[in-house]
C-alpha cells in the first residue's frame, strides 16, 4: 500500500510501516500544501494519508477524495509518541477506506 504522511509527522515513522511504501510530503516536493491541494495530490499516487491533523475532517470534505484518511491520536506527534500506535496503524491500513477517515489511538 503506497502511504503519504502529511508533513506533521516524523519522517523516521516510515521506518514503521513495515511492508508498505512510505513517502513524506516533503520528499514529493509537497511541503506547505493547503490540505485540500495536498489531498488532491496525493489522491492521484498514494491509498493512504496519514496525520496527525485531527481537524483535516472538519476543515476538509474528506468524502470528495479518491484517498483514505488516517489520523493519528497520540499525545505528540513526537516518534516515541507515535511508535506505540504502530501495531494498530498497520491493522488499519488493511481496512481503510477511500473517502473516509480512520482514527487511530492508543
Amino acid at each position: 500500500m503506497r502511504v503519504l504522511l502529511d508533513e506533521c509527522l516524523p519522517r523516521r515513522l516510515k521506518r514503521e510501516l513495515v511492508g508498505h511504501d512510505a513517502r513524506t510530503a516533503p520528499e514529493m516536493g509537497w511541503a506547505s500544501k493547503r490540505n485540500g491541494e495536498l489531498l488532491a495530490l496525493a489522491a492521484r499516487d498514494f491509498d493512504v494519508f496519514l496525520t496527525a491533523d485531527r481537524n483535516l475532517s472538519y476543515q476538509q470534505d474528506v468524502s470528495a477524495f479518491n484517498i483514505a484518511v488516517v489520523v493519528l491520536v497520540a499525545q505528540s506527534n513526537r516518534i516515541d509518541d507515535l511508535r506505540p500506535l504502530a501495531p494498530r496503524l498497520l491493522e488499519m491500513l488493511a481496512t481503510a477506506k477511500r473517502g473516509a477517515v480512520t482514527i487511530v489511538r492508543a
